[in-house]
């Protein structure tokens, strides 16, 4: 699925998917760097991107997998 990850002027994190018109801050993010892990909104969707650069830069659109929600789809 592709999304769309950007930096806030306050340095937060947030995620936005153009197919479900949604746009929600990233709370976990399971490596510093942030690419090759899963990040983990706000409303629970989990993601896992794509190895990247350490250094790239964002926003950028990127193909990530939706992973399962525990317990459910």
């Amino acid at each position: 699925m592709k999304i769309m990850l950007r930096r806030g002027v306050k340095g937060e994190l947030s995620v936005y998917v153009a197919k479900k018109d949604l746009e929600e801050a990233v709370i976990t993010a399971e490596k510093p760097g942030l690419w090759g892990g899963t990040v983990t909104l706000a409303n629970g969707w989990r993601f896992q991107l794509p190895e990247m650069p350490g250094d790239t830069l964002l926003p950028i659109t990127v193909e990530a997998r939706r992973l399962s929600e525990e317990g459910g789809t």
